[in-house]
Parts: C-alpha cells; sequence; structure tokens
C-alpha cells in the first residue's frame, strides 16, 4: 500500500480521493486544486500491487470483479471524473510514463489486423447477442458518434442527423452505386439507398451484423438496392461512385493505414468521393489503453490526424474537407449508458453481473475520455480529384435542410 499511496499522491493534483484498503485502514488524497471527490474500497490484500504497476488495467478488471468498491455515495462517473482532472499526472508518474513508452513500442504487435484476425477481433465485441444492442441503441441501431446540432433532444434524432450530415457530404445526386465499409446493421446503407437513387453494398466481418442487415433491408423493401456481404473490404476489386466508412477505421491499425487508402484509392471512381467518419485523438500517436484493448475492442486503435493524413498523402487522395465532432460522442455515450442503465437487469439475465459492470466501465469510461480527455471524432471527405466536390462548404448545410424536408413531407 506505500507504494500505491505514493502514486496517488502525486496523481492527485485536484480533488479528492479516499481509499479504504483491505485492513479497513483508510487513506485520504487531497489535491491543492478543487475537484471532484471519490471514496472506493479495495477488499482483496493484493490489489494495491497490481493498482501500483498497472492501473490502466487493474482498476476496470478490480471494478468488473468486485474487489474494487464505490463507497461514500460516489458512482462510476465521479471515479471518472476524478481521474479526467487527473491523468495528466498519472501518465507523468515515472513508472506509468516508462509503461506508456513500452505499450507504444509493441503497438504494431497490438495492433495486428491482417484478413482472418481482423474477423477474430470484430467478433469478439460486434457478435455478442442482438437484443443487448437493440437494448440501448437508437431505433436504426446506429453504435457510433450522434451529431447533436440545434434542437436535437434525442439520440435517434442525433442519429438521424449524422445519417444526413453524412450523405450530405456524399455528393448522392450524382452517384450511382456506393460502398459502405464496416456497415453494422445496415442503417447507413439504407438511409443513403431512402435518400437517393443509388445501389448500396455493404460490407462487414460481422456474422451477426450481417444477417441483421440483410432482414432489415428486406423489411424496409431495400432487398433490390441494397445488399450486405461478409467480407474483408479488401478482398473487393468493383469501383465505386462513393465510399463511406463509420465507426470502421478504429480497428484498421497504424500498421495498415497506406493498405486501407490504397485500397480506398484504387475502389473510388476517378471522380468519387469517400467520406471517413472515426473517433481519434487531439494528441500525437498513442497506445490503446490495457484494459479496453484486452475486454472490449481487441486489436482497436484511436489514430491521430497526423497518421491518418501522412498516409492519405503517400496513397496520392485528395482530402477535400474535414470537420471535428468534439464533444458529440460523449452525449452519444450518455444516451447509451442511460438507456443501458435502464435495462441493466434484463442485460443481466442475457449474461451476467460482471458483464454489466464491465459495459458500464467501457461506456462511462469511453463518455469521461470525450468530454475531459483527448478524445474526438474525426469526418474526412476524400476523393481522387481536387474539384469532386464543390469548392465551398455551403452545399452539406442545403442539402441537409433538403432531406428534413424530404422526411417531413413523408410524414
Amino acid at each position: 500500500m506505500r507504494l500505491l499511496s505514493h502514486m496517488l499522491s502525486r496523481f492527485v493534483q485536484a480533488g479528492h480521493l479516499r481509499v479504504t484498503d483491505a485492513g479497513g485502514v483508510v487513506h485520504d488524497f487531497a489535491g491543492e486544486q478543487p475537484g471532484p471527490f471519490a471514496a472506493v474500497r479495495l477488499h482483496d490484500p493484493g490489489l494495491p500491487r497490481k493498482l501500483f504497476t498497472a492501473p490502466a488495467l487493474s482498476v476496470g478488471e478490480a471494478y468488473m470483479d468486485g474487489t474494487l468498491t464505490l463507497e461514500d455515495g460516489t458512482t462510476l462517473r465521479d471515479l471518472f471524473s476524478l481521474y479526467g482532472h487527473n491523468f495528466q499526472a498519472l501518465d507523468g508518474y515515472p513508472l506509468q510514463a516508462l509503461l506508456n513508452s513500452v505499450g507504444r513500442r509493441l503497438r504494431r504487435l497490438q495492433q495486428h489486423n491482417p484478413v482472418g484476425k481482423a474477423q477474430e477481433h470484430v467478433h469478439h465485441h460486434y457478435d455478442l447477442s442482438r437484443e443487448l444492442f437493440e437494448l440501448f441503441l437508437d431505433d436504426d441501431m446506429q453504435y457510433s458518434c450522434g451529431y447533436f446540432g440545434d434542437g436535437v433532444g434525442t439520440i435517434e434524432d442525433a442519429q438521424t442527423a449524422k445519417k444526413r450530415h453524412i450523405a450530405a457530404k456524399l455528393l448522392l445526386d450524382d452517384a450511382k452505386n456506393v460502398l459502405d465499409i464496416g456497415s453494422g446493421w445496415g442503417g447507413m446503407a439504407m438511409t443513403l439507398a431512402e435518400l437517393a437513387p443509388v445501389e448500396v453494398t455493404g460490407v462487414t466481418l460481422s456474422v451477426e451484423q450481417q444477417k441483421l442487415a440483410e432482414e432489415r433491408a428486406r423489411q424496409r423493401g431495400l432487398g433490390n438496392r441494397v445488399k450486405f456481404e461478409l467480407r474483408d473490404y479488401r478482398e473487393l476489386d468493383q469501383r465505386f461512385d462513393r465510399i463511406v466508412s463509420v465507426g470502421m477505421f478504429e480497428h484498421v491499425g497504424a500498421a495498415y493505414y497506406d493498405e486501407y487508402f490504397g485500397k480506398v484509392r484504387d475502389l473510388l471512381a476517378d471522380d468519387g468521393v469517400m467520406l471517413l467518419h472515426s473517433i481519434g485523438r487531439m494528441t500525437p500517436p498513442g497506445n490503446t489503453g490495457p484494459w479496453l484493448r484486452k475486454y472490449i475492442f481487441p486489436g482497436g486503435y484511436v489514430p491521430a490526424l497526423s497518421e491518418v493524413l501522412a498516409a492519405v498523402e503517400r496513397q496520392g487522395l485528395w482530402v477535400t474537407d474535414i470537420e471535428i465532432l468534439r464533444v458529440h460522442y460523449a452525449d452519444t455515450l450518455a444516451a447509451w449508458n442511460e438507456r443501458f442503465q435502464q435495462q441493466r437487469e434484463r442485460i443481466a439475465k442475457l449474461y451476467d453481473e460482471r458483464f454489466c459492470r464491465m459495459w458500464e466501465f467501457y461506456l462511462l469510461g469511453c463518455e469521461n475520455e470525450f468530454r475531459m480527455g483527448t478524445c474526438m471524432v474525426f469526418q474526412m471527405q476524400l476523393a481522387r480529384k481536387r474539384d469532386a466536390a464543390p469548392l465551398t462548404r455551403d452545399y452539406i448545410t442545403d442539402t441537409e435542410r433538403r432531406y428534413a424536408t424530404m422526411a417531413a413531407a413523408a410524414e
């Protein structure tokens, strides 16, 4: 406990952390700056050593296993808020700085995503029970950042706005066919086909997603214009007028960025346009946290824009537009967590209590990263030709308004 206390005394620069060890001894760590309060109890005498040597992994594991519990009215959100105020101090602690450096050197191994292995990683997360995702996502099962513009109050509205925003950037009026890389449960592909007379091919590595997407397309009368294939995008050889990819790029891995954008270039028509929607970081290149990598997204990585742009440049593509969504994903995750908590009893029956604690740690931890940490979302429009997209951005807002008017008239 002495080593852990030394680290925590350096860690808490703002706010107040109270730790009760397995022997019942209370340890208080108060920063010089105001901030949130959190109180935890450690139930395993061996836990302080784990927390000292690997806090980024061990806190989440201990919460899942029940060997770390919250006290004195503390919520998990309070604990993450305390971390959000102090994470830079923890990263600067000598042992943690060393471990982070070693992790960055191993990231190519941790992000090993060749054809075949990538499907194993996708199966770990996206082939969970369909009912799980139906319980906390919006009606269209959009599992990516919503778009909270003026007047948007619900997660359904935010996801509808996100799809229209992306569709507007794709310039569908001049397109005949569209490729959706990482098509999920099919909502984006079907929306594009409903907004414009285009044929859409979605590819996914998730068996469950592909099955449900096909079923939903038939139910919406789109089976003749929208199809979904269980296939790696790297196996395609057809060219497309438009390409969209939402929430898939985080699973590519930094070592594969040149391969990814090289394939996009080969699949894109000469006057084609692509819209890439991905989580990013506002810091230099880093690494995926060990807990998230082990339990939620094996092989995943949130890129720095410097890494993405360098690969785009090497593959000879034009960046015709970039937009940064900063807090939108925090609000999305908050909405998901609220619904998750409302359905917690049903989810515990699907899996168990440990699974519920794992997922609330995931949802709240990620929300905190977007609200207080270094994560954001970027939308990058790409083309092979400099004039494939209009030279000003007015068309985006104009098209979104047209789509909204179309939807209102159809009601």
